[in-house]
């Protein structure tokens, strides 16, 4: 039961953080229409890393927004693999369970 709750928090994490972030870069890019307050780089990048990357470039090609700075967009790649990674280890542990410890 415990391993079912695991894996039910862990899918809603990972639907959730790609929203969130999907919906920031929607935010931030509205925010320099309006030549606003922006949202921080390191924050959209930090939701990336832990498993937003690919809300990170939804939001990135759909809104158009941060695909032309090249510093952008190779931090967004290699948080991609770094999520790709936590996707990967989250379908092991959904499928398998959880590693035991030896």
């Amino acid at each position: 039961m415990q391993l079912l709750e695991f894996s039910h928090i862990l899918l809603i994490y990972l639907i959730a953080v790609n929203i969130l972030t999907s919906i920031l870069m929607w935010w931030d890019k509205r925010k320099a229409k309006k030549k606003e307050r922006r949202i921080a780089e390191a924050t959209l990048l930090l939701l990336s890393f832990i498993g937003g990357a690919l809300g990170l470039f939804i939001g990135m090609f759909k809104f158009r927004h941060k695909t032309l700075k090249r510093s952008f967009r190779a931090v967004a790649v290699i948080s991609l693999i770094v999520s790709l990674l936590i996707y990967w280890i989250a379908f092991r542990i959904l499928t398998f369970g959880p590693v035991p410890m030896v």
